[in-house]
C-alpha cells in the first residue's frame, strides 16, 4: 500500500536534515579524512531521498549498509520504514544516534559488519570492495539480511559486485537493493534474480 504525499512539514524537516548531514560530513572530512583514509564519502542525499520516497511502501522495513553519520536511515524512518544502519565505526554510530534524537527518529544504529558472518569472499572479487573488516552487526541487530525489504548501499568502486552477491545469497528473494553511484545515481535492483543479473553484467576484475 502506498502512504500518503509527504505534507510541507515533513519537507522541511527532510531538507533540514539533508543540510545537517552535509554539515557533519564537511566536518568529518576536515578533522578525520583530512589526516588519515576513512572510507565514508557522504552519498548524495538528495538523489538517495528522492529514491526513498519513490519506493515506500507501508510497513517496509530498512537497512542501510554502512550508516555512517545515520542521514539516510533517519531518512527513511522519517518517511515511514522501519529503519535500521549498521556502521564499523563506533563514533560514527554514536554521531547517528545523536542525530536521531535532534530529529525524533526512531531509527536503529548497531556497531558491525554489514556483511553476515556466513558471507565468504570469493575469488576474482574486487578487492576495493572490501574497505574495513569486523564482527558482523547481525546478531546485535536481532534480525537476519532477509528480513529486510529494502536495502540501500553505496559502495566504493568495484564494490558493486560484492553487494549484489550478498543479496542474492542472503537477501529475500523479492527484496528492494538499492546501490548509489557518483556516475549513475541510485540504481533500483528487486528481487534475487535481478541480483544475479546485474552482477553478471558487470566487468569480471
Amino acid at each position: 500500500m502506498m502512504l500518503p504525499e509527504l505534507d510541507d512539514a515533513l519537507r522541511l524537516r527532510l531538507a533540514e536534515l539533508c543540510s545537517v548531514g552535509w554539515e557533519i560530513f564537511e566536518r568529518f572530512d576536515l578533522e578525520v579524512r583530512d589526516k588519515r583514509f576513512h572510507p565514508f564519502v557522504a552519498a548524495e542525499y538528495e538523489k538517495v531521498l528522492a529514491a526513498l520516497i519513490e519506493h515506500r511502501r507501508e510497513g517496509q522495513r530498512f537497512l542501510e549498509w554502512g550508516s555512517a553519520s545515520g542521514v539516510i536511515a533517519i531518512m527513511a524512518d522519517l518517511l515511514g520504514y522501519e529503519a535500521y544502519g549498521i556502521e564499523l565505526d563506533a563514533s560514527l554510530v554514536d554521531t547517528a544516534r545523536d542525530l536521531a534524537a535532534r530529529f525524533h527518529s526512531r531509527a536503529t544504529f548497531i556497531t558491525g559488519s554489514f556483511v553476515p558472518a556466513a558471507y565468504s569472499f570469493t575469488p576474482g572479487q574486487d578487492e576495493r570492495a572490501w574497505v574495513g573488516t569486523g564482527p558482523s552487526g547481525y546478531l546485535e541487530l536481532g534480525r537476519a539480511l532477509d528480513d529486510f525489504d529494502v536495502v540501500f548501499g553505496f559502495p566504493w568502486p568495484g564494490g558493486e559486485s560484492m553487494m549484489l552477491d550478498l543479496m542474492t545469497r542472503f537477501g529475500s528473494s523479492d527484496a528492494l537493493l538499492l546501490l548509489h553511484s557518483v556516475d549513475n545515481g541510485v540504481t533500483a535492483y528487486r528481487g534475487a534474480k535481478s541480483f544475479k543479473a546485474a552482477a553478471n553484467r558487470l566487468p569480471q576484475r
